[in-house]
């Protein structure tokens, strides 16, 4: 079957962008698109659209962003597109069996992990975190378990040693969308059999929180490292720096001795050397509140940093 059929796309951020435009391009009939209800953002907190929806819309295709799907009503808008398919990517709304069963041959998604590691809601950065070598992308059936559905094709990438979680979102999210317009031929005709999941290997990617980004100076430089890249670009590591909140963006672990752990042992053009509880981290770029991420050679210029303290 590869005739055109009509596709429902279900997701909310950048990361689901390049998949909606690759369908939006493909042979296929976008007939909706589904987000979650527009948030305040920004200073003024104005009622700010997802890019997803943004994307739909300039594209002409009918938004819908029910809260969730516990209403009936919420269900037969879904019912009545007569959807051969529905694509999820990073809708952020658990479906219910009731729209699991909608479409003819039901719900895939596109998850940011090789499967079944990391499933749930942040596999990019935990993947960073725990030092992967690799990761990639899986095309799975829906069910009502999280992320534990069969998988339709899988696609993995190696971790460069700089990775952050910022450049392998970007990187997974192409590969998802390239896929995804791969495997669909096969999904929609029923011709690619999905494999089911080997539970026992499973691990759980949960969702971030800022208080993961402090940093603690008594864990090993390498780890430490991990979590810089890991949380670029959010939440961002930091530590405490006299009376401020030290953001920082890009370090690397490196070989030496050191002092008690957070003490800066060397502030040179080419890094800010801190002791660890084994290793010394090299801080390459590091912002203050209200100013503009810098260099540590900027930095050092504007700031005396050798000897000091960091997290205390």
């Amino acid at each position: 079957m590869t005739d055109s059929q009509r596709i429902v796309f279900a997701g909310t951020p950048e990361f689901s962008v390049p998949p909606l435009r690759a369908l939006l391009a493909s042979e296929h009939h976008v007939v909706g698109v589904y987000t979650q209800p527009d948030r305040p953002a920004g200073r003024g907190r104005k009622l700010t659209p997802s890019p997803v929806k943004e994307v739909a819309q300039d594209a002409g295709i009918a938004v819908y962003q029910p809260p969730n799907f516990r209403e009936s009503a919420a269900v037969e808008e879904l019912r009545s597109l007569r959807a051969d398919l529905m694509v999820v990517v990073a809708y952020g709304l658990l479906l219910p069996k009731s729209v699991l069963d909608v479409p003819r041959v039901g719900c895939v998604n596109i998850h940011a992990s090789v499967l079944p590691r990391w499933r749930g809601a942040a596999p990019i950065q935990r993947a960073v975190l725990a030092g992967d070598t690799a990761s990639g992308v899986t095309i799975m059936q829906m069910e009502e378990g999280l992320d534990t559905g069969p998988m339709f094709s899988i696609e993995e990438v190696v971790l460069a040693e700089d990775e952050t979680g910022g450049s392998l979102h970007d990187r997974l999210s192409v590969l998802g969308a390239e896929l995804l317009i791969k495997a669909l031929p096969g999904i929609l005709d029923g011709s690619t059999i999905p494999v089911p999941q080997d539970d026992a290997s499973s691990c759980y990617a949960k969702k971030l929180d800022k208080a993961e980004a402090w940093i603690d100076w008594s864990r090993p430089a390498t780890e430490i490292e991990r979590q810089i890249r890991a949380f670029n670009p959010w939440p961002v590591a930091q530590t405490r720096y006299e009376d401020a909140n030290l953001r920082i963006w890009r370090a690397r672990a490196i070989r030496g001795v050191g002092g008690a752990p957070g003490m800066v042992m060397n502030a040179s053009r080419n890094g800010i050397d801190v002791a660890t509880g084994d290793g010394l981290l090299s801080i390459t770029e590091l912002q203050l509140p209200g100013k503009r991420a810098m260099s540590a050679r900027d930095f050092i210029n504007a700031h005396t940093i050798q000897g000091m303290l960091l997290g205390g």
